[in-house]
């Protein structure tokens, strides 16, 4: 019998990923959510219109699924993160609460849920899960998200521990790869410099900040990889893992790359009064490799490839 699947924000980039990938495995039947986007047109997705903000909206989709991806969150890059950074606090929180109950109420057998690594102070050296202090103040810019991340992280254990649902947070690195954000208004830095670097016409690009930054970026796929891996292995209520490369590259050293795998000859220049978050850190991944035996697969410079591939068929 299949196990249906559903994926909440399958329009948007790790949630599209996913949705295709295992629209794919006759063994699922997959769902997934849109609201404000256009909806897949994929032939094994079913897709469902829904207000995440609405509990009566996430009550109707949630029943009767056997697992559930949280992939929708009100997203965007760095100038919203310094200019509005309170667009990504109380939408995330409501709707991740509103999911995280009607799971439980619904029987939901696993929930997979996606946080991130902002909760993180910057690090020379790889971060494990236990790293987190939460007595140590996080960067001014990151301290609304990251503990909206941190209490929807919470909100999973509180669940777990009532003996009804498993339970999967991923504490991700930066994800790159198809259907990322390529709009320079919302792109992240690796989205938004593809784009700068493809339709460059007078051979520079401006990158904001000085390029001293530093950013642990993972392949989409490898993230899909570890959903799988927990859909199979995990046995435990609740589990809290790191998914990323395990170290980290300057954004000057990153363009760079960007640049020559693209074989365009582009003179790079740096706009210090533009938005830019000056941290810099990279996620110790043993325990992902333990408990369900992942680890990166695609190299940045493979990834950097196919992405540049991908974006010159005419992305969507």
């Amino acid at each position: 019998m299949k196990r249906k699947m559903l994926i909440l924000g399958s329009t948007g980039f790790i949630g599209r990923n996913i949705a295709e990938y295992f629209s794919e495995k006759p063994e699922f039947e997959v769902y997934g959510t849109y609201y404000k986007s256009i909806p897949l047109s994929h032939h094994g997705i079913k897709m469902v219109k829904v207000d995440l903000t609405r509990a009566e909206d996430v009550d109707m989709v949630i029943d009767g699924m056997d697992i559930v991806i949280q992939a929708a969150a009100t997203t965007s890059g760095a100038k919203d993160i310094v200019n509005k950074p309170y667009i990504h606090v109380t939408d995330n929180a409501v709707m991740n609460s509103l999911i995280t109950r009607s799971a439980y109420e619904h029987s939901v057998g696993h929930i997979i849920m996606f946080s991130c690594s902002v909760m993180y102070q910057s690090s020379d050296v790889p971060l494990k899960e236990t790293d987190f202090n939460p007595n140590s103040e996080m960067h001014k810019n990151y301290f609304g998200v990251g503990w909206t991340k941190v209490f929807m992280e919470k909100m999973c254990e509180f669940y777990s521990r009532l003996n009804r649902n498993k339970y999967t947070v991923f504490r991700h690195s930066n994800i790159y790869g198809p259907y990322d954000k390529f709009d320079l208004e919302k792109s992240h830095v690796f989205g938004g410099t593809i784009t700068k670097v493809m339709t460059s016409k007078n051979r520079k690009i401006l990158v904001w900040g000085s390029g001293e930054e530093s950013r642990d970026l993972l392949y989409v796929s490898d993230i899909v990889r570890a959903v799988e891996l927990a859909i199979e292995k995990q046995d435990t209520p609740y589990e809290l893992i790191n998914i990323g490369c395990g170290e980290s590259i300057t954004i000057k050293h990153l363009v760079e790359k960007i640049i020559n795998v693209s074989g365009k000859d582009i003179k790079i220049e740096f706009d210090l009064s533009k938005p830019t978050i000056k941290t810099g850190l990279c996620l110790d991944y043993t325990k992902a490799t333990k408990i369900l035996g992942w680890k990166p697969s695609v190299l940045l410079d493979e990834g950097i490839k196919k992405t540049i591939e991908w974006y010159t068929k005419g992305y969507i």
